[in-house]
């Protein structure tokens, strides 16, 4: 009898224990032993209700798990732990527990869900809008063709960051995260900022003429286009025309390449060089009549700039003095009426068309494409564009864009300009191909005075020009 009372009380006190869950065993890493479901499934909330600490830019945000939508999954975490507690029978559980042999009780991992659009919806609006800090442009330098440096700024990065905090909320202990954030470079400044600080540029040398300004990214194809005077910007369509002088040597070049063949003689090739190089008059006229055509070889150069859509560049007369003039030649930019520079009768372009031809030429190099392949298609060939621009980076004039880079800088240009017979000196010109670290461009610039352009002041402004456009595309770094 006395035994089975004992036995009757050990049953009672195995049920109360079999009521709760085993000693030692947890829940997502959470411990319920000698906790009943509902205790259980109480702590484990208390758990994982505890905010996540979001650490940004040294500022500390508390993430409630209720606000992206965590739920634990406690039915189905709750249900394998009552499977663990009744794996085994009840009366083999009893006999363990009657001789105090425990078993070591399994651990049931964490169970939830959460809604990852809400978290990546919460990192936009309540972090990365609040605490983003935008990279400050740089700004131009008053008074110079300088520039300060800009800054940069952060911006989250919330493709990694949304891994990192899912994992915080698995654990009981991490509840810290430190979200990633990448550095955003200052941008450029806006081309209309460029062309602000030219104007200044232009403003501040006292320069009372026109100035033409063509610039074009060849990234990212962007045009800027200038025509100043004194103190006002004029329209540009149609551009100003101006006396081409030596710079019209760039589209004789285009049309000897043209007609070159896969073989040219040394000669040519020597007054080639000498046109570009030396800027030699009697040498471009030979060249046009033993290349181009031995008749009308100016003209013959004007016809392919029209082909090429450039229709305010011409050639019409050779450069020997006396040569007579072939045909009169009207233009959109020479027929404007409310500015005029003037410009000779034989020769002229403007900065767009001539800027333009560089592009082309440009491509041609870089890709065996573009304007100058489709007009003249089996006539010009990547190798012939790539020797073209080697024969202007040959022209080493120390001044004009050439002086505003500096000296580790390439330039294939041409320069021009042209004196009466009296020496006076009424447009200077330079076009050129400049290529930087920062990006590569075409940057052409003409002034023109109806009296007369005093060297010094007139290429040091070409020289200024050239400078603010260059610390533009090469900015300092802070």
């Amino acid at each position: 009898m006395a035994a089975l009372v004992l036995t009757i009380i050990q049953l009672v006190q195995y049920s109360r224990v079999q009521a709760n869950f085993p000693q030692g065993m947890k829940i997502a890493g959470v411990p319920v032993g000698g906790m009943d479901r509902q205790q259980a499934a109480q702590r484990l909330v208390e758990a994982f209700s505890t905010p996540i600490e979001l650490i940004y830019n040294n500022s500390a945000i508390q993430l409630s798990p209720s606000v992206i939508d965590f739920q634990l999954d406690l039915d189905s975490m709750l249900a394998a732990a009552d499977l663990q507690r009744t794996r085994q029978s009840f009366w083999v559980g009893f006999w363990d527990f009657l001789w105090g042999r425990s078993t070591s009780p399994g651990e049931v991992p964490l169970r939830f869900t959460y809604s990852e659009t809400r978290l990546r919806a919460y990192l936009e609006q309540e972090i990365a809008r609040r605490y983003d800090q935008p990279p400050v442009p740089a700004r131009p330098v008053v008074g110079t063709v300088n520039f300060q440096p800009g800054s940069p700024g952060s911006a989250l990065n919330i493709d990694d960051s949304v891994p990192l905090v899912e994992s915080s909320l698995r654990s009981l202990s991490q509840r810290q995260v430190v979200l990633p954030l990448q550095v955003t470079d200052p941008p450029r400044p806006a081309f209309e900022n460029l062309k602000v600080l030219l104007k200044q540029t232009i403003d501040l040398s006292n320069f009372e003429g026109l100035a033409g300004v063509y610039l074009h990214d060849l990234q990212t194809n962007q045009e800027l286009n200038l025509e100043y005077l004194d103190g006002e910007e004029l329209p540009v369509q149609p551009d100003v025309a101006y006396t081409a002088s030596s710079i019209i040597k760039i589209p004789i070049l285009v049309s000897v390449y043209r007609r070159l063949g896969d073989n040219p003689d040394a000669e040519t090739m020597r007054l080639v060089g000498e046109m570009t190089t030396k800027s030699g008059n009697e040498t471009a006229d030979w060249l046009m009549d033993r290349v181009v055509d031995p008749n009308r070889a100016p003209l013959a150069v004007s016809d392919d700039m029209q082909m090429l859509g450039l229709r305010n560049t011409f050639l019409a007369g050779y450069f020997t003095f006396g040569s007579p003039l072939l045909a009169a030649i009207e233009t959109p930019a020479n027929l404007r009426t409310d500015i005029s520079t003037d410009p000779d009768p034989y020769s002229q372009t403007t900065p767009s068309d001539i800027g333009m031809l560089l592009q082309d030429i440009s491509d041609c190099a870089e890709t065996g494409g573009g304007a100058l392949v489709a007009v003249f298609p089996g006539e010009l060939t990547q190798a012939e564009c790539q020797a073209m621009i080697e024969f202007l980076k040959n022209n080493k004039l120390p001044a004009l864009l050439t002086a505003g880079l500096p000296e580790t800088i390439q330039i294939a240009h041409k320069h021009g300009w042209v004196s009466d017979i009296n020496g006076v000196i009424n447009t200077i010109g330079d076009a050129g191909i400049i290529y930087t670290p920062a990006g590569d461009y075409v940057l052409v610039v003409f002034l023109n005075h109806p009296e007369q352009l005093v060297w010094e002041p007139s290429s040091k402004l070409v020289a200024d020009l050239s400078r603010a456009v260059y610390n533009y595309y090469n900015l300092p770094q802070q």
